[in-house]
């Protein structure tokens, strides 16, 4: 196990494809077999048709910040070095919505609507998670 102190998401067996492909540094979505909506959400249900037929795709790791915030206080004392950090609501090109962080931008230099990309912080051995940097296309 590594000193990384910060809480980490504990894979489910939904999520668990997710988290070993982050591992492998590749982002992948749900797709639904039926209907084709791309999800991230922590159920085998299709939210647009109801279906439970659906599979894993690689994303194209692209996306867009949809909101953020920028947090001055310490919700949990692993973080206090960090402040000011951000959190942030990313859109990908597939579709699904995606909580994580921007990196590799000063937080004041943060808008809605910025283009990102992923990058792999590979926070222990266990485990990696998706973080996204600017886009300058």
């Amino acid at each position: 196990m590594s000193d990384y102190a910060k809480p980490l998401p504990v894979p489910s067996p939904i999520s668990l494809p997710f988290f070993e492909a982050v591992k492998r540094h590749e982002l992948v979505v749900m797709r639904c077999r039926s209907c084709g909506t791309c999800r991230l959400i922590e159920r085998e249900t299709c939210p647009e048709c109801w279906s439970n037929d659906y599979e894993w795709v690689r994303a194209s790791g692209r996306g867009s910040v949809y909101s953020f915030v920028v947090m001055h206080q310490r919700l949990h004392p692993a973080f206090a070095g960090d402040i000011p950090y951000n959190v942030a609501l990313i859109d990908l090109e597939e579709g699904p919505r995606l909580v994580s962080n921007i990196v590799g931008c000063p937080n004041e230099a943060l808008k809605v609507s910025m283009a990102v990309e992923v990058v792999f912080d590979d926070v222990s051995d266990e485990l990696t998670l998706p973080r996204f940097r600017p886009t300058f296309a």
